[in-house]
C-alpha cells in the first residue's frame, strides 16, 4: 500500500487501518475541510503525526494546532476534538493498546 494512494473525501474523513498487531493499530486517516466535531474518549494511547495539511484540536479545553511533521501523543480516556482540518490534511495515528 502506498501512502499517499488515497482519494480526499468530501466531508468527513477517511480512515484505512494499515496495520493492526498485537498491542497497536496503525492508521491513515484523509481529511476534508469539512470535518464534524465529533468528541472521542479512547481506552488506549494514541499517538497522532501529521503528514500533510493543518489541523485544530480540542484536548483537556485548549485548541491545539498541529502543521506537516507535528506529532501529539493523547493519554488513553482524555477526551479529545478534531475542530478544523485543511483539505487534504493526512495523518498517521498509533493506537497503543
Amino acid at each position: 500500500m502506498n501512502l499517499y494512494d488515497y482519494i480526499t473525501p468530501q466531508s468527513g474523513e477517511d480512515l484505512t487501518c494499515l496495520l493492526s498487531h498485537k498491542n497497536i493499530k496503525i492508521n491513515r486517516i484523509v481529511s476534508s475541510d469539512n470535518v464534524e466535531a465529533v468528541e472521542y474518549h479512547q481506552e488506549e494511547d494514541e499517538w497522532v503525526v501529521l503528514i500533510q495539511g493543518k489541523a485544530t484540536l480540542l484536548l483537556h479545553g485548549e485548541e491545539i494546532i498541529l502543521t506537516q511533521g507535528e506529532t501529539l501523543f493523547i493519554p488513553a480516556k482524555t477526551t479529545h476534538s478534531i475542530l478544523k482540518t485543511d483539505k487534504n490534511t493526512l495523518w498517521l495515528t498509533i493506537h497503543i493498546f
